[in-house]
C-alpha cells in the first residue's frame, strides 16, 4: 500500500478531504535539525585528523545515522499499524517495543542529551555574544566595561528564553524561519569568500589515527532522529517517501559539513592546535579566524564577521528548538493540560536553570558538553535503542509487522549497529579512567 492512513482536513463540499503529503516540509525538518552545534565543533574536532579522514568519517557516520533513522521509522510504522493512531513519539515507541523500563531509560537519555546541548549552546552562545558586545561597545575610551564571562551565558539565556516564554508560538516560528535564512546566507557567503583563501598544503595534512576521537562530534553533527516520528506522521507512513526523505535529504547536510570543514581546515594550520593541546586546552579554528579577521585585507576581512554571524544564529535556532523540545517532553510526562499557563514559569525554570548553572560555572565547557552528549547520549538514543527496538519487533513474535525491514542484514546488522555505539562508550570510559584506549 502507498500509505498507512490519510491525513484529513475540513472541506466545505464533503466535510473532509485528504491533505496531500508534503515531502518538502519533511525534508526541511530533517535538514534544519541536522544543522546545529555539531557543525561549529567539527573544525576543532577534526583539525588534527585533516580534511580527507574527516570527510571519510562524515560519510561513514552519515551511512550509520541514516541506517538508525530508518530503524526508528520502521518501528514507528509498525507501532502506528498496531495502535491504529499516528503521531507516536520516541518515548512511546520505546514503551511499545521495550516496555516501561525501556521508555523510562529513553526518557532519561533524551533529557540528558537536551541538557548537555543546552549547556553547550549557552556557553558558546554567551561567548559569541560577549565578543560582539565587547567589540562594539566596550572599546577603548567608551567607558563601558567588558561583559564578564559569567554574565554572557546569563544574558544569552535570558534573551532567548524570554523570547520563547513571552511571545506566541507563531511569532517565535516566524523569527526562527528568518534566522534559518540568515544561517543559509551566511554559510554560503562564508564558503564563497573563504574558499579563495584556502591553502592546499593545509588540506593535504592528515592523520588517520586521530579519526576515532572525532566520533562523538560526528554523532552530534549527523543527528536528526528526534524528528523521524514527526516525518513518519507527515508522510502518512508511506515507506518509500520516508526512505527518500531520510536518505536523500540528509545528503545535503553531509555535503554542507564537508564543504564547511574544507574551508575552515584549509584556512588554519594544525600546528596551532598542537600548541593548544600541549598546554592542555582546546584549539578552536573558528575563534582563531574571528580573532585574526581584523588584520586581514579585502575579502579575507569578511571571514571573521561571517563566522560570527553564522555561529551565533545557528546556535540560536538550535537553542530555540531544544527549549521547545524539552517543554513538549515535560508537558507530556507531567500530563499538563493544554493552555495551562500556570505551569509555564516553573517549567521554563526546570528547563533553563540547571544548564545555565553549569554554563556559568564553566564558560569554556562547549566542546566538553558536546563530547559528552555525543558519547553517552546520541550513541545510546540513536545507536543502541533503534537497534534494540527493531530487534524486539522483528524477532520477538509478539509485535505487529506492517513493513519489510528498512535496513537489510538482519540480526548481524542490528548487532553491528548497537556494537559500534557500545565500543564508542567503552573507549570513552577507558579514557576517563586513564587507561589505554584500544586501537
Amino acid at each position: 500500500m502507498d500509505r498507512l492512513f490519510s491525513t484529513l482536513e475540513p472541506c466545505d463540499v464533503s466535510g473532509f478531504k485528504r491533505k496531500p503529503t508534503n515531502l518538502l516540509s519533511a525534508a526541511s525538518l530533517i535538514a534544519g535539525t541536522a544543522v546545529g552545534a555539531g557543525i561549529l565543533a567539527l573544525p576543532a574536532a577534526t583539525l588534527q585528523a585533516g580534511l580527507l579522514p574527516s570527510a571519510v568519517g562524515l560519510v561513514m557516520m552519515w551511512a550509520y545515522m541514516v541506517g538508525t533513522a530508518l530503524l526508528i521509522a520502521e518501528v514507528n510504522v509498525n507501532v502506528i499499524c498496531s495502535q491504529g493512531t499516528p503521531g507516536v513519539g520516541l518515548i512511546a515507541l520505546a514503551e511499545q517495543a521495550l516496555g516501561k523500563g525501556g521508555a523510562r531509560f529513553t526518557g532519561l537519555v533524551y533529557v540528558f542529551i537536551h541538557y548537555s546541548l543546552l549547556v553547550a549552546y549557552m556557553a558558546q552562545g554567551g561567548e559569541l555574544l560577549a565578543e560582539s558586545f565587547n567589540s562594539v561597545f566596550a572599546t577603548a575610551g567608551s567607558g563601558i566595561a567588558a561583559l564578564p564571562e559569567w554574565a554572557s551565558p546569563v544574558a544569552f539565556c535570558l534573551a532567548l528564553g524570554g523570547l520563547v516564554l513571552f511571545f506566541t508560538e507563531e511569532f517565535v516560528a516566524s523569527v526562527n524561519s528568518v534566522l534559518v535564512g540568515v544561517v543559509l546566507l551566511s554559510f554560503f557567503g562564508l564558503v564563497g569568500v573563504g574558499s579563495g583563501g584556502v591553502q592546499m598544503n593545509y588540506l593535504a595534512e592528515q592523520d588517520w589515527s586521530k579519526l576515532p576521537s572525532t566520533v562523538p562530534v560526528l554523532f552530534i553533527a549527523m543527528v536528526f532522529h528526534n524528528v523521524i516520528p514527526v516525518v513518519t506522521t507527515q508522510l502518512e507512513g508511506d515507506v518509500d517517501k520516508i526512505r527518500k526523505a531520510v536518505i536523500g535529504v540528509s545528503l545535503a547536510p553531509l555535503l554542507m559539513f564537508i564543504a564547511w570543514n574544507g574551508v575552515i581546515l584549509g584556512s588554519v594550520s594544525k600546528d596551532a592546535g598542537l600548541v593548544a593541546e600541549a598546554a592542555g586546552g582546546v584549539f578552536d579554528p573558528l575563534q582563531a579566524l574571528r580573532a585574526n579577521a581584523g588584520s586581514a585585507e579585502g575579502a579575507g576581512a569578511l571571514i571573521g564577521p561571517l563566522i560570527s554571524i553564522f555561529s551565533e544564529v545557528a546556535i540560536i535556532t538550535s537553542f530555540i528548538g531544544f527549549i521547545v523540545g524539552l517543554l513538549d517532553f515535560f508537558t507530556d510526562v507531567l500530563k499538563i493540560p493544554p493552555g495551562d499557563t500556570s505551569k509555564e514559569l516553573p517549567l521554563y525554570g526546570a528547563i533553563l536553570l540547571p544548564p545555565l548553572g553549569v554554563a556559568v560555572t564553566d564558560p569554556d565547557i562547549f566542546f566538553a558538553a558536546l563530547d559528552t552528549a555525543g558519547t553517552f547520549g546520541i550513541s545510546l538514543l540513536c545507536g543502541v535503542l533503534p537497534a534494540a527496538m527493531a530487534w524486539r519487533q522483528r524477532y520477538s513474535g509478539d509485535s505487529t509487522i506492517a513493513t519489510l525491514p528498512l535496513v537489510p542484514g538482519g540480526k548481524a546488522t542490528l548487532a553491528g549497529i548497537a556494537g559500534f555505539a557500545g565500543v564508542v562508550i567503552f573507549q570513552k570510559l577507558l579514557e576517563m579512567a586513564g587507561l589505554t584506549v584500544p586501537a
